[in-house]
């Protein structure tokens, strides 16, 4: 099959999804978004035979705060992913992590050019958004919700089949008339790239953090996050007596504002620009602990992607997150805490991060069961075979009409 794979945001495992659909035999093209700033996977080197890299919106970041310019800025990403597809002219195309306008706009062209697709529906924007409206944040989001679900929906029932993260989202699919067509294939994380690196490592000395306890977080940080909540942590500590600096590895709006907060709790914090993906090993092996922050409002419709990554990295976890995110299951099985992301939570958070730091033996059993519930979970042989009798499926009801 001649395979084409975008996924919007560059994440690593969706990169390691087409390197072993090539090494199977296919020609496939992984493509990503070059203006979506975030923490990227290998997308240049180790290409198989028969795997091409490619991207669109080179040369320009996408304003993520400006929501009138952001929503026009996808609309042009959007015909250029239409006129990517059309010169690739594959068999059949997966569609991963599209913002709403540009899915609609992929499906109008896929269909066009009768390319049967596949939706890997990560996120479901609309419940994002009939959240965001609920809780006051903007008049707007109301409308844009509905006009929203409406373009969500149109494109989810074009599609030859959906690929969901988690079994919440069939509720949606079944509301949409569009759970017949459903598989449940949870994320992973890429075993082989993400592995643990010993504490002090070249990275850590490298930015001063060899020699102190630290709280890390790595990965997409939005306001809605409450990202203030990972300094009052670290001041929470401070008043128990533990001495962290907090590290912070993102590039967005939320950088001023943890800056800004560090700054008048006078809580040590090193902040940094997303690093380069092959030192990911090092960066996240720096933490003593690794935080994961997530907004009530994500619930079951959202799966950070860095969660996978951590435990990948054979890290204690400690979960800021709501407890029935499937994430948060599986750091509950690695044997850490998830507690709700809220200020009343901090106590009992910075009490256990306190007992982590304290107590060698125990840190590092959580981080090898973090590991090990990695290994159990993310083998890649299993999900890829899924996907390629998924979109082998697709290519054949595209062909014969059934």
């Amino acid at each position: 099959m001649r395979i084409f794979v975008h996924d919007y945001s560059g994440h690593p495992f969706q990169a390691q999804l087409s390197r072993e659909l090539a090494r199977r035999g296919h020609e496939v093209v992984h493509s990503t978004c070059a203006a979506y700033v975030s923490g990227k996977g290998d997308l240049a080197h180790g290409a198989a035979r028969g795997l091409r890299f490619v991207t669109i919106g080179e040369g320009r970041a996408l304003k993520k705060d400006a929501y009138v310019r952001r929503l026009f800025q996808e609309a042009r990403l959007g015909r250029e992913l239409a006129r990517q597809v059309r010169r690739e002219r594959p068999d059949v195309a997966l569609l991963g992590n599209l913002p709403v306008p540009m899915l609609v706009m992929a499906a109008v062209v896929l269909g066009a050019s009768g390319v049967p697709w596949v939706l890997w529906h990560q996120d479901v924007t609309a419940i994002a958004l009939k959240r965001f409206a609920a809780a006051g944040i903007s008049r707007l989001m109301g409308v844009a919700a509905r006009i929203f679900e409406q373009g969500e929906k149109w494109a989810a029932r074009r599609a030859a089949a959906i690929v969901v993260i988690a079994d919440s989202f069939v509720r949606v699919h079944q509301e949409w008339g569009t759970a017949g067509k459903v598989t449940v294939i949870p994320n992973w994380a890429p075993l082989d790239e993400i592995v643990p690196a010993a504490r002090r490592n070249a990275w850590a000395a490298e930015h001063g953090l060899a020699e102190v306890r630290t709280l890390l977080y790595s990965g997409t940080l939005g306001l809605k996050h409450n990202p203030v909540l990972l300094v009052r942590l670290a001041e929470r500590l401070r008043e128990l007596g533990e001495q962290v600096r907090l590290v912070v590895i993102n590039e967005g709006p939320a950088v001023p504002v943890v800056q800004k907060a560090a700054a008048a709790r006078n809580v040590a914090l090193t902040l940094l620009p997303f690093q380069p993906y092959e030192r990911l090993p090092e960066v996240l092996g720096t933490g003593d602990v690794l935080v994961v922050l997530l907004a009530d409002d994500a619930g079951e419709f959202s799966v950070p992607s860095k969660t996978l990554s951590y435990l990948c990295a054979g890290r204690p976890v400690l979960g800021l997150m709501p407890a029935d995110n499937p994430a948060a299951e599986l750091i509950r099985q690695a044997g850490s805490v998830v507690l709700p992301p809220r200020e009343s939570s901090l106590d009992d958070a910075a009490r256990w991060v306190r007992e982590i730091l304290d107590d060698a033996e125990r840190a590092e059993s959580l981080g090898k069961e973090s590991r090990a519930l990695a290994e159990r979970e993310f083998a890649l042989e299993g999900c890829a075979s899924r996907f390629e009798e998924i979109l082998a499926g697709a290519v054949r009801r595209g062909r014969f009409g059934a």
